[in-house]
């Protein structure tokens, strides 16, 4: 008895609908969930706050993003490898100290003086990976230790009193518009778009992410493990130094008690933004998203008029929830994909 083979006509697998394969691709990026919380907050706030929309207050969100991004840019390189540096804001405050002192008393040019604080700040962030690796201090002690140390000596440079009448320069930086963009936002622009080459187009990124992901296999593969987590501490070091003198610009003062704390903010951004505090995950995308949430949310209040005994309630209330929903989306995806 021959067997025949029985034709079955062919199944044609239904057709993707336009647009549906790119926007799964975002809902399962790692920065899906603080985007989305970034469109909810503006949308939430803008219904309730006529002006929170306006070019002026966009502009004022501008200039404060840079301050919180680019910290949070440079600690979040320092994290990737599996780091910390507390030092961030203290920095910058030491580093707009120093640019003023140089500028004002030392009749240093501005722009010499800019250069000279940045060189300080980067033997600064040298310093810092030398210790972390040579001498395997934790970088939370040491960069504590420079918290410290840069908190005292920005009093004791200016004795406790503002330095004034800075160079044209610090203000033309921090208060000049391109356009309608605040300039200090496009130095926010600038420092994102060289760390997303950096992270996500070159060897070096690839070796940061594997010293964070494994310090120990990554010597064993032959990646310079020390250089490249000095070379975080440093570039994290002069982004704070930036950070500094484009504060001292825009306030037109240089205050000694300006920049402690800011260094918390900056990890939030991190990590709101998907970076892990254990090291070698996170993307620039992210980052700079949590950033600007965090703008959102601190001026999104102050245009609600809610009390400043309340904001950090609702700050913290906020931030616990983007988390959450990226942590769902995660698991979400995770599950579908098994």
């Amino acid at each position: 008895m021959s067997a025949q083979s029985t034709l079955v006509p062919e199944q044609t697998a239904p057709r993707a609908r336009p647009g549906a394969g790119l926007l799964r691709r975002l809902a399962q990026s790692p920065e899906a969930g603080v985007i989305i919380a970034c469109v909810l907050v503006f949308v939430a706030i803008s219904a309730q706050a006529s002006t929170y929309t306006s070019v002026g207050n966009l502009q004022v969100m501008g200039r404060d993003l840079s301050q919180v991004g680019i910290l949070a840019i440079g600690e979040s390189l320092v994290i990737l490898t599996g780091g910390i540096d507390l030092s961030v804001g203290a920095l910058a405050g030491l580093a707009g100290i120093l640019a003023a002192w140089f500028d004002v008393n030392q009749g240093v040019p501005a722009l010499l003086a800019i250069l000279l604080t940045l060189v300080i700040c980067a033997a600064v962030g040298l310093w810092h990976g030398t210790m972390v690796t040579r001498l395997s201090v934790p970088p939370f002690v040491i960069t504590l230790v420079t918290y410290t140390v840069a908190q005292g000596l920005a009093l004791a440079v200016t004795s406790g009193s503002p330095i004034n009448n800075l160079s044209p320069l610090f203000s033309n930086l921090s208060q000049y518009y391109l356009g309608e963009v605040p300039v200090p936002a496009l130095f926010f622009v600038g420092a994102a778009a060289v760390a997303w080459f950096v992270l996500e187009r070159t060897y070096v990124g690839r070796q940061i992410y594997a010293v964070g992901g494994n310090r120990e296999a990554a010597r064993l593969a032959g990646i310079p493990t020390a250089r490249r987590i000095t070379a975080t501490y440093m570039a994290s070091a002069v982004l704070a130094g930036v950070v500094g003198v484009l504060v001292i610009g825009r306030m037109n003062v240089a205050d000694p008690s300006v920049g402690p704390g800011w260094e918390l903010t900056a990890i939030a951004a991190a990590v709101v933004g998907g970076v892990s505090l254990f090291g070698g995950e996170g993307r620039i995308a992210g980052i700079a998203a949590g950033a600007i949430l965090l703008e959102l949310i601190t001026n999104g209040l102050l245009a609600l008029k809610v009390s400043p005994y309340d904001q950090q309630v609702v700050q913290g209330g906020v931030l616990g929830v983007a988390i959450l929903l990226d942590r769902a989306r995660a698991r979400w995806f995770g599950r579908s994909r098994a």
